[in-house]
């Protein structure tokens, strides 16, 4: 026992080394139950991400139905494909030889990426682009270092750029990163475009499970009803135990 011992002490600074730096995400806090949230986060979706990105597991009608968008109102402005009708999924263009010549790799479907990454990952990552000229579309991301995508959204955040402040270090003056923040000439200021990704997280958090909502409100029945049986089935158990003792 004393010998595995010394060598998972041995091999644990190995792992930590493999387990690479740590990604502090921002907590998102989206409400899916803000319908104005949704509708604004469907059309950013459409605008701006839609021309690589699919979520083929989702259909326009559903959409339309659930944010309360009339169908010929989703037909008109968020459905670009005029080919395409209401209760179709939603699929790109783009095919996936095109995006892997493009990008380097296939643009992954964003159905369910919310329920891989988690809403907090994808709320800081989409706010951690910066400016990064030794890149091939000039941006890097603090989040996801060398991603092959680039910031679709810099016309609305502005151009990003790394802060720093000065700090000692064993006795020398280092640069630490501190923050990024936009140059300003985008066309939503830095509260805007927050409240403006928080929107495309909620509606990516609708896409992954659209019943999400109804399937917390019915687990609060479940849970009511589970205690009330939990009551009586106590009851029922002194009942037939009240001879035996």
């Amino acid at each position: 026992m004393k010998k595995w011992f010394v060598i998972l002490f041995t091999l644990l600074p190995y792992f930590t080394l493999a387990a690479g730096a740590q990604v502090y995400l921002d907590v998102a806090n989206n409400d899916l139950s803000d319908k104005v949230s949704l509708q604004n986060g469907v059309k950013i979706f459409m605008n701006y991400c839609f021309g690589c990105h699919a979520t083929k597991y989702q259909r326009y009608e559903r959409i339309a139905n659930d944010l309360d968008i009339p169908d010929d109102l989703m037909l008109d402005n968020l459905v670009f494909n005029k080919n395409a009708k209401i209760g179709d999924l939603i699929t790109n263009a783009i095919s996936m030889d095109d995006a892997t010549r493009f990008f380097g790799t296939p643009a992954p479907d964003l159905t369910l990426v919310a329920r891989v990454r988690g809403t907090d990952w994808i709320y800081t990552y989409l706010r951690s682009f910066y400016a990064d000229p030794s890149r091939p579309f000039g941006v890097n991301n603090t989040v996801f270092p060398s991603v092959n995508m680039p910031h679709i959204l810099e016309e609305l955040q502005g151009t990003p750029i790394k802060l720093y402040k000065t700090v000692m270090v064993d006795g020398q003056l280092v640069e630490e990163f501190v923050d990024i923040k936009s140059l300003g000439n985008g066309e939503l200021s830095p509260e805007e475009y927050d409240a403006a990704i928080l929107d495309l997280v909620n509606f990516l958090e609708y896409s992954g499970e659209p019943n999400k909502l109804e399937r917390l409100q019915l687990g609060y029945w479940v849970i009511g009803f589970l205690l009330i049986f939990l009551v009586l089935a106590i009851l029922l158990k002194k009942e037939y135990w009240r001879d035996v003792h």
